[in-house]
């Protein structure tokens, strides 16, 4: 039997950090517990609007964040605060396929298409790994704005 699962994130700004994954992988920002986010509404404001309301001081409302997969079918991705920087390579990342079933020269097209609209959203991109076929199609290594390391694939 298979298991659902979370990937936790270590994270400064929580909130900041959940909006760049949130647009990188189309996912969303679930609303609080017993309150209805109209369409077109910003899930984070009705958080700090909720958080509020239940007393939670401003400094300690950006200390956790998640983002859902719309469809239901991607793991959930939770934020939370630490005082600590990151000071290592991380041992775990995401692969984002970024270029399912391309190959060659299109395939590295559409990942460098994928890497610029992620450098706009505050990526960095680290290095290019061309293809070596069989085993290597190419990748790009890429950071995110707190520079945790991920693959455009």
């Amino acid at each position: 039997m298979s298991r659902e699962f979370q990937v936790t994130f270590d994270a400064h700004d929580p909130a900041a950090v959940s909006t760049f994954w949130r647009d990188v992988l189309g996912y969303v920002h679930p609303g609080p517990p017993g309150v209805d986010v109209p369409a077109g509404t910003d899930p984070l404001a009705a958080w700090d609007e909720f958080l509020a309301r239940i007393g939670v001081p401003p400094e300690q409302r950006n200390t956790r964040s998640a983002i859902e997969d719309p469809d239901g079918k991607g793991p959930r991705l939770f934020f939370q605060q630490v005082p600590e920087g990151k000071v290592a390579k991380n041992r775990v990342h995401l692969d984002i396929r970024a270029a399912p079933g391309l190959q060659g020269a299109e395939r590295m097209a559409a990942l460098e298409a994928e890497c610029d609209r992620l450098i706009a959203l505050g990526a960095k991109r680290v290095q290019r790994y061309e293809p070596e076929p069989p085993m290597g199609a190419g990748h790009i290594v890429m950071t995110d704005p707190e520079g945790n390391e991920f693959c455009l694939d």
